[in-house]
């Protein structure tokens, strides 16, 4: 069974200092490292937030406050801190991330109209990223997925996988939580054992 790793968004805006940095971000990133040391994967895939300045996703162009929802294309869309914007710093991969044996790179949230959490597809489920392609192309049928933030795009981008048939399992040690609420994250794991997604330690 071929397998690939899946390293969600570990850009500088999610780890320490970042605009939205997520507590713990930096602690995954020897734990990613040593699992593309230790394993043989047949592919290793990271998913970027690619945002332009002007999406629909930032508080800042909503006249709203950080935390705040609105109904964006009929879905509820949480209002972020600018994040990840298009050739900016923060939506660079971290610089101790090893991109080494980096196979593939998928760009999300690219549609200013749209948010997309999952590395697969947008939220409103209208334009695929081109990753279950690539997957499918390459015959992989295992995933392992670990990255940022756990309770959101890992979450989504987890589900995704199951739903469409991939044998998923998720590295806890490999992810850290946002936590907007406090038990986002434990609600995101919950969530996922409920829909066929593996969690390993």
């Amino acid at each position: 069974m071929k397998k690939a790793l899946i390293i969600v968004d570990v850009q500088n805006d999610f780890c320490e200092g970042g605009a939205l940095a997520v507590p713990g971000a930096n602690e995954i990133i020897p734990y990613i490292n040593l699992l593309m040391q230790d394993n043989e994967y047949d592919q290793i895939v990271l998913t970027q937030d690619w945002h332009p300045a002007d999406h629909k996703s930032f508080a800042s162009n909503n006249g709203k406050k950080v935390g705040e929802t609105i109904i964006l294309n009929g879905i509820p869309q949480f209002m972020w801190p600018d994040h990840c914007v298009q050739g900016t710093f923060g939506a660079e991969f971290h610089p101790d991330l090893n991109r080494e044996k980096v196979t593939h790179i998928v760009q999300k949230g690219k549609n200013p109209e749209f948010d997309s959490y999952s590395g697969f597809q947008d939220n409103n489920h209208f334009v695929k990223t081109g990753l279950d392609d690539f997957l499918k192309y390459h015959d992989i049928q295992l995933l392992e997925i670990v990255g940022l933030a756990l309770d959101y795009c890992v979450k989504f981008t987890c589900l995704d996988a199951a739903q469409l048939g991939y044998v998923t399992c998720l590295h806890f040690n490999g992810s850290r939580a946002v936590n907007v609420k406090p038990d986002n994250g434990k609600d995101a794991i919950f969530e996922m054992l409920q829909n066929s997604v593996t969690i390993l330690g």
